[in-house]
């Protein structure tokens, strides 16, 4: 399988004021966040909130900016999140992912919403029916 990229949205919700800008994300389900790149963070005006430990594929560990939130948009699909300040390209990970209810196509090379719920994403919610409501 090759590599899968999406065209995304990104956008500041702290400053509407900002364009949205356009990207093209690499689809990597291996990570979980959404990563951005410095440059990408400074044209959003995006504030550090804290600094994250993530341990990366080669297994080394490193500390980087946590920044947000950050408004993601993909067809008819949005969602908000933090995000790592790391690296050189727009890393879509598994967390954005299954909050805009995407999916990946490997034989077609792209990114889709969900087809079993193409108008409104789909969340799998599971109620502990152990729990007793008072």
């Amino acid at each position: 399988m090759g590599h899968i990229f999406a065209n995304i949205e990104l956008s500041n919700p702290r400053k509407p004021e900002l364009r949205p800008l356009a990207v093209t994300a690499l689809a990597d389900t291996g990570a979980l966040m959404l990563c951005l790149p410095e440059d990408i963070a400074l044209q959003l005006d995006l504030q550090t909130e804290s600094l994250r430990e993530v341990t990366v594929a080669d297994g080394r560990s490193m500390t980087v900016p946590y920044v947000g939130p950050v408004k993601a948009s993909f067809e008819n699909r949005m969602c908000f999140v933090g995000t790592l300040l790391m690296g050189d390209e727009v890393l879509l990970g598994a967390v954005p992912m299954q909050d805009m209810d995407l999916q990946l196509s490997p034989g077609h090379q792209r990114v889709t919403v969900n087809p079993n719920s193409p108008n409104i994403p789909h969340a799998r919610v599971k109620k502990n029916i152990n729990q007793h409501s008072e």
